[in-house]
């Protein structure tokens, strides 16, 4: 019989973390060793953390926050967003002086709540929940900018702390406004490092070193204040020394719109770039290979009909420790499309993210995909709206069977649930209804059945003044549950 001691405990306790809190009892022992079957339990705690969502006088945001239904989760919990706060002279946080009222609260699983505002000081929000609220939580930032730099469609989910984070695709080249936006849910101070990399390697600079984020507090940094250089492909990675924080890379174009650059899954050899609009006219590959070995990818387009050979980007070569771009033109061509990058040869780590754009001349809008990680069981994203939305399912390796779920409206209307198969290789733009009845937002929950990886993102389009506005967000497994290995009680360990 396998014997897990407390050190294994703790480093479950640990794991469980990563995105919530997964209480792990055992049962009191009755005449000998009992053992705790392993399961998939729920988490039991969730934060995330929204960045400030845009300083424009013409800017309306929207927060929508919605939970699916887990099974075995008990019948309490919450989950609430509230402003992040500054530091006052005496140092002490607003936070330890009241108690903030909360900017959103769910109400019970399986349906979204939305709030709004128009204001162009809107706070970072930081947000908490728990018990039956925590697994899969998700909340969608949605900014309409009407006019300026950057004006569009800027979306963004709202995303877990951690310490380490890679953003390919950032720039200071003129035109190009750049923050990465820099967000501590605790009460302690977080010290962060922030390094960019460009086509010869790391940029020079020391103000990027030491970064202080003052507790339950968001501190953006304009990135062409870190570095001389003015250069329009770039890799940012972010640090953290001490403490913990949420990142996400604001890029605003002074012709070309905007959005929300968020992180790329860490760094691997094999990289899937989901959801690429059918209507593109411009796609961007940038890449990045952190070690200290060259990168040579294979770069294919995942179609309706099967994997496609872009003609004349058939494979990138990646300098370690430098920046790579390849400019692949509309090559989706009308139809949908997902990149799928391998190596050719041996398996190096690298990062990567796509710059998209739709319409032309002075009617551009700019996005951006992540390269992003598989489905897995669930995920799920928020904000869908009765017109413009789309979800565009990739599956390798093999063909996945796929189940997709429309949630209750944020106003009204009822659920609705559909099938599908993706076959391997391929991406798909699903035909998914909306719930029956809608009125308001609605979430989808995308859950992979069998079959291969699966890959999945969401569209959000509009039309602005005759721009054709849209932002576009991955769907990464929302780690809802936690493995719990199998464990049985050792009192020896008390005696060493």
């Amino acid at each position: 019989m396998k014997r897990t001691t407390l050190s294994l405990l703790a480093g479950t306790t640990a794991l469980a973390a990563v995105t919530g809190f997964a209480v792990l009892s055992t049962p009191d022992a009755v005449g000998g060793d009992t053992t705790a079957a392993a399961a998939q339990l729920p988490v039991e705690r969730t934060s995330l953390l929204c960045p400030q969502p845009s300083t424009s006088d013409v800017a309306e945001t929207a927060y929508t926050s919605f939970t699916p239904v887990t099974k075995g989760t008990g019948s309490d919990g919450s989950a609430a967003l509230e402003a992040a706060g500054g530091t006052g002279t005496d140092g002490k946080t607003e936070k330890s002086k009241k108690a903030k009222k909360p900017v959103l609260e769910l109400k019970e699983p399986g349906k979204p709540v939305t709030t709004s505002t128009d204001s162009g000081d809107s706070p970072a929000l930081i947000g908490t929940a728990e018990g039956k609220f925590a697994p899969g939580w998700t909340v969608q930032q949605t900014t309409e900018v009407a006019a300026g730099i950057g004006r569009g469609l800027l979306g963004v989910n709202c995303t877990a702390p951690d310490t380490e984070f890679w953003f390919p695709g950032v720039s200071t080249s003129e035109g190009r406004t750049d923050y990465v936006h820099l967000t501590n849910p605790d009460d302690a101070a977080a010290v962060v490092d922030i390094e960019l990399y460009g086509k010869d390697g790391a940029l020079k600079s020391t103000v990027g070193e030491g970064i202080t984020v003052r507790p339950r507090s968001s501190e953006p940094v304009l990135l062409s204040t870190l570095a001389t250089a003015k250069e329009a492909d770039l890799t940012v990675r972010i640090s953290v020394r001490s403490g913990r924080v949420a990142a996400a890379v604001q890029a605003l174009d002074e012709k070309q719109g905007g959005d929300w650059l968020a992180a790329s899954t860490d760094p691997t050899a094999d990289l899937v770039l989901p959801g690429i609009p059918k209507d593109a006219t411009d796609v961007r590959l940038i890449a990045f290979a952190p070690g200290d070995t060259d990168a040579d990818l294979n770069v294919r387009l995942a179609s309706p009909s099967g994997q496609i050979t872009p003609a004349g980007n058939e494979t990138l070569h990646v300098k370690a420790g430098m920046t790579a771009a390849a400019d692949l033109g509309d090559v989706t061509r009308g139809e949908a499309g997902s990149l799928i990058l391998t190596p050719t040869d041996s398996s190096v780590p690298v990062v990567a993210a796509l710059r998209i754009v739709r319409g032309k001349g002075a009617d551009q809008e700019t996005a951006f995909i992540p390269a992003t990680r598989p489905v897995g069981s669930r995920a799920t994203v928020a904000d869908n709206r009765a017109k413009g939305t789309t979800l565009a399912l990739t599956a390798t390796g093999s063909a996945a069977k796929v189940k997709v779920t429309a949630s209750a409206g944020s106003g009204g209307g009822t659920p609705t649930t559909k099938t599908f198969t993706i076959k391997a290789g391929t991406t798909q733009n699903v035909d998914m209804p909306a719930p029956n009845g809608l009125k308001g937002t609605y979430a989808l929950t995308v859950e992979r059945l069998s079959g291969g990886r699966l890959y999945a993102s969401r569209t959000l389009a509009s039309t602005l003044d005759g721009v054709p506005a849209f932002t576009v967000q991955t769907l990464p497994d929302d780690r809802g549950t936690v493995a719990v290995p199998e464990a049985e009680q050792d009192l020896s360990v008390l005696q060493k």
